[in-house]
């Protein structure tokens, strides 16, 4: 059995960071989402919350209740000064350290179902489209013939709350973000950010390239869980018309998704 390689540093006075790897591939998110799963199975009491990325999972803490639980239960044995010299931080980097010491690789877990995201690619909702194919000296119809090619597993949500980073794009769409960020960028956006593409759930101010825009809601904050994604589900793009994006945005309206 192989053993785990991980390092762990704070982020902070109340989370812990585990790096699983520094090569962002489809193994290491596999490995990422094994380890999180493994750890959510072992959660301790003043854990608050888990949160996997490309190479890491960040795991936030109460570092009060942190401090009461444990050092409760040393003061009881008698190692009052050890408890003292000790943070809430140190507690829950040996809890960690015991737990991923223990770690046994299981089945591999298959990476989530894939979503189709449907896209709008017209100008109205791609300003930057024309833009983006005029670096890459293409046609718009190239862009989005290559941006809705392939399936992109999603890595990380971050930035804001639902906001998809998708790997795997054709390394042909690579390209530089805006060097003037928008202070409104609607939501639903699908931009380019350098070698990424990902979707903004909500309006919010950016720098990525827009070439097109989804009528889904990404982020539904009444709805358990609020992210319409997760890491490791996969994406596919689709290409429909401005009547066909109204249709489904007056359908998803009515149905209040």
């Amino acid at each position: 059995m192989t053993k785990l390689v991980y390092e762990c540093h704070p982020l902070g006075d109340s989370a812990i960071v585990i790096r699983l790897g520094s090569d962002i591939s489809l193994a290491t998110l596999q490995l990422v989402r094994q380890v999180a799963h493994y750890l959510e199975n072992n959660w301790q009491k003043g854990f608050l919350e888990l949160v996997p990325a490309y190479t890491t999972i960040t795991i936030f803490y109460d570092a009060f209740r942190i401090y009461n639980y444990t050092s409760e239960a040393v003061l009881k044995s008698g190692q009052s000064q050890w408890a003292a010299a000790w943070h809430p931080y140190d507690y829950v980097l040996q809890h960690i350290v015991q737990l991923l010491e223990n770690y046994k690789e299981g089945t591999a877990r298959q990476l989530g179902a894939i979503t189709d995201i449907p896209v709008c690619y017209e100008a109205a909702y791609g300003p930057d489209l024309e833009e983006v194919a005029n670096y890459h000296k293409v046609s718009t119809a190239d862009i989005v013939t290559w941006h809705t090619s392939r399936v992109y597993p999603v890595y990380m949500i971050g930035f804001a709350p639902g906001f998809p980073y998708l790997g795997g794009m054709d390394g042909r769409l690579t390209t530089p973000r805006k060097s003037v960020p928008r202070t409104r960028i609607p939501a639903g956006s699908v931009g380019i950010g350098g070698a990424q593409t990902g979707i903004y759930p909500f309006e919010t101010p950016g720098g990525w390239q827009l070439i097109g825009r989804t009528p889904l809601r990404l982020f539904r904050p009444d709805t358990d869980p609020p992210s319409l994604l997760k890491v490791g589900d996969h994406v596919k793009f689709v290409a429909i018309s401005s009547g066909e994006f109204q249709a489904l945005e007056e359908g998803i309206a009515s149905d209040g998704l």
